[in-house]
C-alpha cells in the first residue's frame, strides 16, 4: 500500500464510504437511522478486530489515550451524520459535515495559495448551506454540524494514532471504542430490524467493509504521508462524490445551486493538490 500515492488512497476511501452510506440510507425505514449506524460500527469494529487481532499487551497510556479519542470522534461522526441523512440529502449533509476538515486546514494553512482554496470550497459550502434542502431540516443541518465537529477531531486523532502505534491496530482499537459509543442509542431498533428481516445482517455486513473498515485504514495509510492541512482540503471532493452517490443509489437529484457549489468545492480540492505537488517538486 506504500507504493499507491496517497492522495489515491483518500479519494478511494472518500468513494468507498459515500457507497457504503448511500446503501445504508436504503434500509433506514427498517432500522433508523441510528440502528443504521450502530449496525455498521458493530459490523465493521468486530470484522477488523478479528482480521487485525490488535496486539495492545504493552501499549502505553499515550497510546491507549489517543486510540479512545479517536474511537470517540469515530463514533459520534458516524451517529450524527447518519441522523442528518435521515432528513436531508447525502450531498448536503456531508458538505455540511466538510465544515470540520475545512476549518482544520484554515487553522494549519501557512501559504496564501492554500486560503484562497478553502476560501474557495468555503463558497460552496455556503451556497449548499442555504439552500432549500438545509432550510428545510433545522435538525440534520445541527446534526451535520455536530458531524463536522467530529470529523475534525477524527482527521487529527487518526493522524496521532497512526504515528504513535504501528500497522492498524490502533485503528481497530477505536472501531471497538466507536462501538461502545453507539450501542446505548441504536442497539435497540438495530436488534428489531434485524429480527424482522435477518438479511439487514449482510446488508450492513457490506455497508460497514465499504464505510468503515476500508475508508479508515486508507486513510490512515494516507495520513502518514501527508499533511493534515491538505488532506482536509482534499476531503473537498467528498460532498460532491456524496451527491454522485445519492443520485445514483437514492435518485436523490441535484439542484442548480448544488451543483455549483459542488464545482467550486471540487476545484479547490484539485488546486490545493496541484500546488501541493508543486510545493514539494520546488523543495
Amino acid at each position: 500500500m506504500n507504493r499507491v500515492p496517497a492522495p489515491l488512497l483518500a479519494l478511494t476511501a472518500m468513494l468507498s464510504v459515500q457507497i457504503g452510506a448511500a446503501v445504508a440510507k436504503t434500509r433506514f425505514d427498517e432500522v433508523g437511522s441510528v440502528g443504521a449506524a450502530t449496525l455498521r460500527l458493530v459490523i465493521g469494529a468486530v470484522v477488523l478486530a478479528l482480521v487485525v487481532r490488535p496486539r495492545v499487551r504493552h501499549w502505553t497510556r499515550a497510546q491507549w489515550l489517543a486510540a479512545v479519542l479517536l474511537g470517540l470522534a469515530l463514533g459520534g461522526m458516524n451517529l450524527f451524520i447518519y441522523v442528518a441523512f435521515a432528513t436531508i440529502p447525502i450531498g448536503v449533509a456531508v458538505t455540511i459535515e466538510f465544515l470540520g476538515p475545512l476549518t482544520l486546514s484554515l487553522a494549519h494553512t501557512r501559504r496564501w495559495r492554500d486560503a484562497v482554496w478553502a476560501a474557495l470550497a468555503l463558497a460552496g459550502v455556503v451556497l449548499l448551506g442555504v439552500g432549500p434542502s438545509a432550510i428545510g431540516d433545522v435538525g440534520g443541518v445541527v446534526a451535520a454540524v455536530l458531524a463536522a465537529g467530529c470529523w475534525a477531531a477524527y482527521i487529527v486523532m487518526n493522524r496521532r494514532v497512526g504515528a504513535a502505534i504501528p500497522g492498524i491496530d490502533g485503528l481497530a482499537v477505536s472501531m471497538l471504542v466507536a462501538m461502545v459509543v453507539a450501542l446505548p442509542f441504536g442497539l435497540r431498533p438495530a436488534v428489531a430490524g434485524v429480527a424482522g428481516d435477518p438479511t439487514l445482517l449482510v446488508v450492513f455486513s457490506v455497508v460497514g467493509l465499504l464505510s468503515s473498515v476500508l475508508p479508515y485504514a486508507l486513510e490512515m495509510s494516507a495520513l502518514r504521508r501527508m499533511p493534515t492541512r491538505v488532506f482536509g482540503v482534499l476531503q473537498s471532493l467528498g460532498p460532491a462524490i456524496a451527491a454522485l452517490a445519492g443520485l445514483v443509489v437514492l435518485r436523490e437529484a441535484l439542484s442548480v445551486l448544488e451543483v455549483v457549489a459542488l464545482v467550486c468545492v471540487t476545484a479547490a480540492s484539485a488546486g490545493v493538490t496541484l500546488t501541493s505537488r508543486r510545493g514539494v517538486a520546488a523543495a
